[in-house]
């Protein structure tokens, strides 16, 4: 009997040692998966090599997600043409732009800054997606650039349907909601508001094929045709401002 109760406690003790070694290594995962997310020194090397700008530079830099780093992969001319500095990271969600914010954006100290946040916070990349959450941390960006002498350029979340991201629904309603909160935050405070999604969307508020990778990220004819013209004009229209201020 006694022989039999310890080879029981022998098979429990394995097979508890099995689950701890199993939830051990779901957590390492897990953490490795969000320090992959989080990257907050992606851009140190590059920060450090960018110099001070002049006076008269417009410099602005692009702060955003998968879909602000595609630009420059798709567009390099465009930035480097325009003295624009690209700072996304895909993945992300607007709670990690204000993270690295000050590092990647402040202490570059362009003329303008474009923030364009929110669709990973939908897609719940990091965590369960609250639209005030979110918008109080676009909300922070844009007034640490206020504060900073940064003028800031608010622009839409890209229309999207949301396909392969179940169990996450009305990702399009969730879109057009946020797009509404940031348009009525920059009328508020007077910041620019870019509106890449209304020319962008289908009849579904899904993304035009034409201008579509994949239904979330744009193609090279979305960044050329679309964006690039609605964002440049905004820019020329607030660096002219800067400069009649300075």
């Amino acid at each position: 009997m006694k022989k039999k109760l310890l080879y029981t406690v022998f098979i429990i003790s394995i097979l508890l040692n099995i689950m701890l070694l199993a939830y051990t290594g779901y957590e390492l995962y897990k953490n490795r998966r969000n320090n992959d997310i989080f990257k907050l020194n992606a851009y140190a090397w590059a920060n450090s090599q960018l110099k001070a700008p002049e006076f008269d530079e417009n410099r602005v830099v692009f702060i955003g997600n998968s879909i602000t780093e595609n630009w420059v992969h798709l567009r390099y001319r465009f930035f480097v043409d325009n003295n624009y500095v690209c700072r996304g990271i895909g993945g992300q969600t607007s709670s990690l732009f204000l993270l690295r914010f000050r590092r990647d954006v402040i202490e570059l100290h362009p003329k303008i800054v474009v923030i364009n946040a929110g669709i990973n916070d939908i897609g719940e990349r990091t965590g369960e997606y609250d639209p005030v959450f979110t918008m109080d941390n676009i909300k922070s960006m844009a007034e640490l650039a206020d504060m900073n002498g940064i003028k800031v350029i608010l622009t839409s979340v890209l229309p999207c349907k949301g396909h392969g991201w179940e169990p996450i629904t009305g990702v399009p309603e969730k879109v057009n909601d946020l797009n509404e909160r940031i348009k009525a935050y920059a009328d508020e405070r007077n910041y620019c508001y870019v509106d890449y999604n209304t020319p962008m969307s289908d009849p579904d508020f899904g993304m035009k094929f034409t201008y579509s990778l994949d239904g979330l990220h744009p193609n090279e004819e979305g960044y050329k045709t679309i964006m690039e013209p609605l964002i440049q004009k905004a820019i020329e229209k607030l660096s002219e401002q800067t400069y009649k201020i300075d």
